[in-house]
């Protein structure tokens, strides 16, 4: 039986995030940055670079923390309480960890970037058919000369204004789906590349990136031809493990906020608090919130351990998390009714995140049909 209990550094590094946060981005500056154009504080930014988080899973070789992945779901626990917007996650955990199969030249070159907070990138994965498996790659990187040349487009990519490098899954060969997938590293502004904003209610800063004959050298490939989605998939597990983190970290504000509000709500002489339904909601999002902090963090531990069931937990925390953190901002608005459309009092945030991160990387019909793979493979 495993022992999920964070260490005294661990719980030292979470209040450390907990007062950052509080201190430096509370709920009416989540708020501005959210609704500035890209959704991204530069200040912020290297406020956390200076802190070393943007490093935490980067070995030290390569200039990061090289904390473990539990230490990493313990800083980003807090930063989901919080709602911290920004490219942290995009950039210092998907990025970083895919980088860590690139070359020895590309980790020299992007990684010690990534930490100190001065490159910013991110993945290019998802299309106009939209889905999180292989089999949803079509966009096609077509070899000439030295190199290749992309052509399609990718939509829904996080942080795609603000990043300097987009990580691009293209398809190079038509033959089995996770055969054929290779990941290409582009700048932003090159070539042939263009982006545009994707608004929505959601309020995540995603973007459609359209890539026209860019031509991309052959020392930009990250890993194989061919065989990129082998290096991708592991990536996207530590990657949902920690965005469940993030998510267990706010639901558990949310249910916090929601308490709070009962116990101060008079009505009919008595805090709505002691009424029956009202804690039959709050019962239920204190469930939600436990159960997406345990999920995650049993993910993050099968992981570090290796564990042969390690991908079949990740998408069990990832389906938890989505419906528990979408469920509790459901039940949040029941209970603060008008109150909870007060932008000032900051809950519709939490709502609209919800809605982004569950089908970000992958929604729980997405992870069921994964976990029915892996149990009973064909």
């Amino acid at each position: 039986m495993a022992d999920l209990a964070l260490t005294s550094a661990q719980q030292l590094l979470q209040r450390s995030a907990r007062e950052f946060v509080e201190r430096e981005c509370p709920l009416a500056e989540v708020r501005r940055i959210s609704e500035e154009e890209g959704g991204f504080s530069r200040e912020l930014w290297e406020k956390m670079a200076g802190l070393g988080w943007l490093g935490v899973v980067i070995p030290t070789e390569h200039g990061g923390a090289g904390g473990s992945l539990t230490d990493a779901a313990a800083l980003y626990e807090e930063l989901g309480r919080g709602l911290l917007p920004g490219p942290y996650h995009s950039s210092a955990v998907l990025g970083a960890t895919l980088l860590q199969g690139g070359t020895v030249e590309q980790k020299e070159r992007l990684l010690p970037g990534i930490a100190r907070g001065e490159r910013i990138v991110s993945l290019a994965l998802t299309e106009p058919d939209y889905g999180w498996g292989p089999e949803h790659v079509q966009m096609t990187a077509r070899a000439s000369g030295g190199g290749y040349v992309l052509a399609g487009t990718k939509r829904f990519v996080p942080d795609a204004g603000a990043a300097d490098t987009l990580i691009v899954a293209a398809r190079t060969n038509a033959g089995e789906a996770e055969e054929g997938v290779t990941l290409f590293l582009v700048e932003r502004d090159a070539p042939g590349v263009s982006l545009r904003p994707m608004r929505g209610f959601a309020g995540e800063p995603l973007f459609e990136v359209a890539f026209e004959g860019a031509e991309v050298a052959r020392e930009n490939v990250v890993g194989e031809v061919d065989g990129g989605w082998g290096a991708l998939e592991p990536s996207l597990d530590i990657a949902t493990a920690l965005l469940c983190a993030y998510m267990a970290g706010a639901t558990r504000r949310v249910y916090e906020m929601t308490l709070d509000y009962a116990r101060r709500r008079v009505q009919f002489g008595q805090a709505i608090a002691r009424f029956q339904r009202v804690q039959d909601h709050l019962v239920d999002m204190l469930n939600h919130a436990d159960a997406a902090r345990w999920t995650a963090y049993e993910a993050v531990w099968k992981l570090e351990t290796a564990r042969p069931d390690a991908r079949e937990a990740v998408s069990v925390a990832k389906a938890v998390a989505s419906e528990g953190f979408y469920q509790s901002c459901e039940s949040a608005h029941h209970l603060h009714a008008g109150v909870g459309s007060d932008k000032a009092y900051g809950l519709y945030l939490y709502t609209q995140r919800s809605r982004a991160l569950y089908h970000s990387l992958g929604d729980p019909a997405h992870h069921r049909r994964r976990i029915a793979g892996l149990l009973f493979p064909r």
